[in-house]
């Protein structure tokens, strides 16, 4: 068949990701690793290459309060049972998964993603830049600010940049993944109510924050995280989930609520935005020189 006056076209580069929400109470360690572990699968079994769990799956959120016995919680990246087992479901299934733990390194402890590959590798691990502080979130008690500088990995012929909860806040952060040329940015979370103040729902914000990394960077973004109410009293918080995949437009592809539990899974087109990208022009009309600013302290 003669092709004369057509251009052949090439498929576009697309990748499958998915990110995982569900209520991560349970103080059972085991039992909280085999739901996410059955979501992995779930969300393999759906197509996807790249798999998100909300940040510290492994039991409930332990930053609520100060508790010195709670650093018992914490290990090695190697001796991890969420590293342990997400790395045998990531061979077993040639999926990557970013996975969050409380890490100990001697006697350092930090708030730590490990980048598990689809051979069941880690690939690198990267330590969370920004450590919020205030009630319900005593995380500065646990965890010293990140060492490692922001990182990003390819995989399935994708480059992608990994932030932890609080830098999802912070577009220095999504722009610095950007730069060091990620195509989709995946936020791991636990965020929910405010227990300074019951009526502050922070839900919108939240979303509108992260999508508006994916306006600015003209890349997608995925966001995991958990729901339902754990602690009791005053201590008690409940998670909002509103887990979701949004565009480089920022547009949402994929959502949640607030109480579903389950898998959001979607083929981003990444030619797609790398063209809008281009056009857009945003890296092209950076001013660094003008930007010094943003270095300082004050």
């Amino acid at each position: 068949m003669s092709t004369s006056g057509t251009l052949a076209r090439t498929p576009s580069r697309t990748l499958a990701v998915a990110a995982l929400q569900l209520p991560l109470g349970s103080g059972d360690e085991a039992e909280n690793i085999a739901a996410v572990s059955a979501l992995v699968e779930r969300a393999a079994g759906e197509g996807a290459q790249v798999i998100l769990p909300p940040e510290l799956f492994s039991g409930p959120y332990f930053c609520r309060t100060e508790d010195e016995a709670l650093f018992a919680l914490a290990r090695p990246v190697a001796e991890h049972p969420s590293v342990v087992a997400m790395q045998a479901l990531a061979k077993g299934l040639k999926v990557a998964i970013p996975t969050s733990i409380f890490e100990r390194d001697g006697h350092h402890y930090y708030n730590t993603l490990v980048m598990v590959g689809p051979d069941g590798a880690v690939m690198g691990t990267y330590r969370k830049s920004h450590i919020p502080d205030g009630p319900g979130y005593e995380e500065k008690y646990y965890f010293r600010p990140g060492n490692s500088g922001f990182k990003v990995w390819d995989v399935f012929g994708a480059r992608i940049g990994v932030g932890v909860c609080w830098d999802q806040w912070y577009p220095e952060c999504a722009r610095a993944m950007a730069l060091m040329g990620a195509e989709v940015l995946f936020y791991p979370t636990a965020i929910g109510s405010e227990p300074y103040d019951a009526d502050l729902d922070t839900s919108r914000m939240w979303r509108r924050a992260m999508q508006g990394h994916a306006v600015s960077n003209c890349m997608p973004v995925v966001a995991a995280n958990r729901i339902g109410v754990e602690g009791d009293g005053e201590d008690g918080q409940r998670f909002y989930g509103h887990s979701f995949i949004a565009d480089e437009w920022g547009d949402l592809v994929a959502e949640y609520g607030a109480g579903e539990s389950g898998v959001l899974v979607r083929r981003l087109d990444l030619d797609r935005a790398a063209m809008h990208r281009a056009g857009m022009g945003f890296f092209r009309d950076r001013r660094p020189d003008l930007y010094g600013r943003l270095a300082e302290d004050s």
